[in-house]
């Protein structure tokens, strides 16, 4: 992520925030909006392209999300980002969700048969599946399951990835490959159940 702004100054309005400022967030959302659209763009990218939100909508919906956490104990601007990138991801899943239940019917108008809808299907799956692989990685390794988000869907860098969780980035590097694996495993096992 480039720096928009100094290190400093983001932790000083998300303390600020912590503390109940709520004018604090909205000038902190106005210095990262750059990156959180970077951030957006690799997020709508590696799920495929979702042509039912646009960068900007998923950026507000990720605002709408953070800040409905009252005030969370984010620390720094790498925990800023990392809740960020997993808020996104979230947005993601519920819409590939959303998007599953109304090609099952979902009480919405039926819709006739049509091929070039057919990859927008299979990529909702495909986020659906990720998701269920990492919800049951999460209950094995959760540190793993960071990795991943911030790696794969937020698209950080390793070196990036080793600042937000405080490991070297020969761990990362280690740890990414070992994840790969796993999922790779996992998901090839979803798809012949």
């Amino acid at each position: 992520m480039a720096d928009a702004a100094p290190q400093g100054e983001i932790t000083r309005l998300l303390v600020a925030w912590r503390r109940g400022d709520n004018d604090s967030f909205d000038r902190l959302f106005a210095i990262v909006y750059d990156d959180l659209r970077r951030l957006a763009r690799r997020q709508l990218r590696r799920s495929g392209g979702n042509r039912t939100l646009s960068t900007t909508a998923l950026v507000h919906e990720g605002y709408l999300k953070l800040v409905d956490q009252a005030h969370a104990t984010i620390e720094d601007r790498s925990h800023f980002f990392a809740v960020a990138a997993k808020s996104m991801r979230q947005i993601l899943i519920d819409d590939a969700r959303r998007h599953l239940a109304a090609k099952r019917g979902g009480g919405r108008h039926k819709v006739q048969f049509d091929e070039a809808r057919m990859p927008i299907e299979s990529e909702a799956s495909e986020v659906v599946a990720i998701d269920a692989v990492l919800g049951r990685l999460e209950v094995l390794d959760p540190r793993m399951v960071k990795l991943v988000e911030l790696r794969y869907f937020a698209g950080l860098s390793v070196e990036e990835t080793a600042a937000v969780m405080s490991i070297s980035p020969r761990t990362v590097k280690r740890e990414w490959q070992k994840a790969r694996a796993w999922l790779f495993n996992e998901l090839r096992g979803e798809g012949a159940q």
